[in-house]
């Protein structure tokens, strides 16, 4: 008599089981639940289809608890069309709750700290990390004296903040997956 998987050709190992199955269903719906929580201008920066765009757009109209079930069903549907690895790690970056969201953070906060050193090859070697930040070259000096200056005379850090900004701004286009801008404030 034959085993199963000789007749069909199929491994029984390599396929997924019910439950699996419904497991990545469920996690699809979960993210694409946290989609529609975003702000519009996070969600632009997502590649995402015209079809999921719409859907997440319409998410707020449903108010009865089956409809909107069986919208983050479809919800989910479409999400399997997606780069999910790029969406989640997007979706992270933003849920400050994320391991991910405070390592990015204490990355801007080391540049931070290194650019308020006082040591001048430290704004030389953020331009070479981040070179979209050529541009604003000047800007970054100008707060980095400021800072020190309000450092100095024991002022609320105002150029510090500007600065951690103007940081974020950068690291941000570089690093966020995709190269989104975090618009998270």
């Amino acid at each position: 008599m034959s085993d199963y998987s000789e007749d069909t050709g199929f491994e029984q190992d390599d396929e997924k089981s019910k439950s699996q199955v419904k497991r990545e269903l469920h996690a699809l719906q979960d993210l694409g639940k946290r989609l529609t929580e975003l702000k519009p201008s996070q969600l632009e920066r997502l590649p995402l289809t015209d079809k999921l765009r719409l859907a997440l757009a319409e998410a707020h109209r449903h108010t009865a608890r089956g409809a909107l079930k069986r919208h983050m069903s479809y919800v989910g549907k479409l999400m399997r069309e997606q780069d999910i690895d790029a969406i989640q790690a997007y979706v992270d970056l933003l849920d400050s709750s994320s391991q991910a969201h405070a390592r990015h953070f204490h990355q801007m906060e080391r540049w931070r700290d290194r650019l308020l050193s006082g040591n001048a090859d430290e704004l030389e070697a953020f331009l070479d990390a981040y070179p979209g930040a050529a541009a604003d070259r000047q800007t970054l000096r100008q707060l980095i004296r400021q800072a020190e200056r309000e450092a100095a005379e024991s002022k609320p850090p105002a150029a510090a903040r500007k600065l951690f900004k103007l940081i974020r701004v950068h690291v941000d286009e570089a690093e966020l997956p995709g190269g989104f801008a975090n618009d998270e404030d």
